[in-house]
């Protein structure tokens, strides 16, 4: 088992005016990866502010993205986010999707408690051992509060539906390791690591701000992987400034702003977030604007859902 290699949207979710769910933005914003080629879509990660959505919001969130992706003549893959500290909770999660047309489930270390190595492997080996679909670890210690070693991944690579990892961590020798050992499929999972990922033999990336530059991140894959190098690092050189803006406040406020100026849905979110500041929306419209070209043109031009116009 594996999943699929290449640049994924860890996709955020659109909400109205009234702080519903827009599902129509929501189906949008995947049909628009999809032309843009990214490999697969990423659902209720972190981007998609999960923690403010109850459950009955979560299911009906993941069912559109999945109906959305397997619109086209090739469905896009679709990985889901599986957070928390409830042992009994994760298994049940986990049993729901095994019923589902995922491709693979991104899981978190449990956040908050800190368990030790020894916990860790024996929590993500138990629902490993639960599902029946590819399973991406998840690791971020800046969001969990607990790092997942590199010996405690090289011990989680042994079992079978365990195939990957979202590099999280900031260790450029914890990466190297990964790849070098060759059984864990490594995705950078800060944005600003994708194109050393991609040179040292990554998988690929999880990329926040190729939500507002698909085609720029694509090509940087592509380019990586034919061996132009000097065009993919001049494509990375000149996503930078927009890496750093799309970061410059807490994700994914920065995104979602980017996206409302696409006329891509409403810049709105769940308390207790708050939206980007005006400096900072001015900051992102004036990068993607730069970014634009005759291959992206399209990416700056309001989608078709009237709130260019709202």
């Amino acid at each position: 088992m594996s999943i699929a290699s290449g640049i994924w949207i860890p996709l955020v979710t659109p909400f109205a005016a009234d702080g519903a769910v827009d599902h129509a933005a929501l189906r949008a914003l995947v049909r628009r990866y999809a032309d843009a080629g990214v490999a697969g879509i990423v659902a209720l990660g972190t981007t998609g502010e999960p923690a403010a959505l109850d459950a009955a919001e979560a299911d009906a969130v993941l069912a559109t993205i999945l109906a959305a992706a397997h619109e086209g003549d090739v469905p896009l893959p679709v990985v889901v986010g599986v957070s928390g500290n409830r042992s009994a909770s994760l298994h049940a999660r986990i049993a729901q999707l095994n019923a589902l047309p995922v491709a693979g489930v991104l899981i978190s270390a449990p956040y908050y408690i800190r368990p030790s190595q020894a916990a860790l492997v024996e929590h993500f080996t138990s629902l490993a051992d639960h599902s029946q679909k590819p399973i991406l670890i998840y690791d971020i210690p800046a969001r969990t509060g607990v790092r997942i070693e590199l010996e405690t991944l090289l011990t989680l690579a042994a079992h079978p539906r365990i195939v990957g990892v979202k590099d999280c961590a900031g260790s450029l020798a914890t990466t190297l390791a990964l790849i070098l050992d060759g059984r864990l499929q490594v995705f950078a999972g800060d944005d600003l690591d994708a194109f050393a990922t991609l040179c040292l033999g990554g998988a690929g990336a999880i990329a926040a701000t190729a939500h507002v530059a698909p085609e720029r991140f694509v090509e940087l894959d592509r380019a990586v992987r034919t061996g132009r190098l000097a065009d993919a690092r001049a494509n990375f050189h000149r996503l930078v400034p927009l890496i750093h803006a799309t970061f410059a406040e807490p994700n994914p406020a920065p995104v979602k702003a980017a996206l409302a100026a696409q006329g891509w849905l409403r810049d709105e979110l769940r308390a207790p977030m708050l939206p980007a500041t005006s400096a900072l929306r001015e900051r992102l419209v004036r990068l993607v604007a730069e970014l634009a070209g005759p291959d992206v043109s399209h990416a700056l031009e309001p989608a078709a859902t009237g709130l260019a116009a709202a």
